[in-house]
């Protein structure tokens, strides 16, 4: 009986072994030097800026060096007219220039969105100004731009205007020329985004529309712009900042001339820092060039919605 007892008695169950947690944290291990990396990079240079806003460093001017408090920010506020002025000309070319690259990348987007012969050619003629770097577009509009050999001299055999003409060096023209040769890189940019959130709206939603006899301008009011609000608030962010941030091309088209006509805040900036050697001002004024783009860029996606549903 005990013999029978013994051997019908289920064996006992396997000791369960622990899970190890190091496979869980190995892809945490694994990317940990590049994080570590990537934060010192950005850690470091914003940490210096605000250390360098409170003090008045020049290295031409050693003996003035030291502490200098709130001292920057009180004098750009208070006492520099010049950083009032980059400012409001920071505002209106970021105005002009994101709704006007909108504007027109929109409308780029719903045309070669269309079925038509040559699209994947036309395309690449309309993505392509993307792909060309900031210096290389100023220099390519400089060249335009020339009085000499530009289109102000065509435009001149044609009866139109004077010889010797430069839009960049005439206050009243610099503008309008500063905001086209951006515009020529900047709306693919929106071309490009638009169209990719394009390509995912059903034509379902079209067709249905169309039987229920909705026009074309219809369709696009409540089909096409709700389906691509969030690619529009996103795409207008990104290049508004971008924009403002902005000083290759002005700076290599018109060096923020002429008489400052053109000088945004990140330009003047560039020559307080680079040209008078004046870092600790530089500093203050980036400074509150952050917190204004991070304050709009808060306000901009709360009152926008970003994400939500439109209910």
């Amino acid at each position: 009986m005990a013999q029978a007892a013994a051997v019908a008695k289920p064996p006992a169950p396997p000791r369960r072994r622990r899970a190890s947690a190091t496979p869980r944290k190995l892809p945490y291990l694994l990317i940990a030097p590049a994080g570590l990396l990537m934060l010192g990079f950005i850690a470091y240079p914003v940490i210096s800026v605000f250390y360098y806003s409170l003090q008045n460093y020049n290295p031409t001017k050693p003996w003035r060096n030291g502490y200098a408090g709130f001292d920057n920010f009180v004098h750009a506020f208070t006492e520099d007219p010049i950083f009032w002025d980059t400012l409001i000309f920071s505002a209106k070319w970021v105005f002009v220039e994101v709704g006007l690259q909108l504007l027109f990348g929109l409308a780029l987007a719903l045309i070669v969105n269309q079925s038509f012969v040559g699209r994947a050619m036309g395309r690449a003629m309309v993505f392509s100004p993307w792909a060309v770097s900031g210096v290389l577009t100023s220099a390519i509009w400089v060249l335009l731009y020339n009085s000499q050999t530009g289109i102000t001299r065509y435009l001149a055999d044609m009866g139109i205007g004077s010889y010797g003409t430069s839009w960049l060096s005439d206050t009243s023209t610099v503008f309008p020329a500063a905001i086209v040769a951006d515009l020529w890189r900047g709306v693919p940019f929106f071309a490009i985004l638009i169209l990719a959130d394009l390509q995912s709206v059903s034509k379902d939603l079209y067709e249905a529309a169309e039987v229920d006899g909705a026009s074309r301008f219809k369709q696009f009011l409540h089909i096409t712009l709700p389906h691509l609000k969030d690619a529009i608030i996103l795409s207008t962010l990104l290049r508004a900042v971008w924009e403002f941030n902005n000083v290759d091309l002005l700076y290599t088209l018109t060096g923020g001339g002429p008489a400052g006509e053109t000088t945004t805040l990140p330009l003047y900036i560039a020559n307080t820092s680079v040209d008078a050697h004046n870092f600790g001002y530089a500093s203050a004024l980036t400074t509150v060039a952050f917190v204004i783009l991070l304050f709009c860029s808060m306000v901009y996606l709360r009152l926008s919605k970003f994400g939500g549903d439109d209910k």
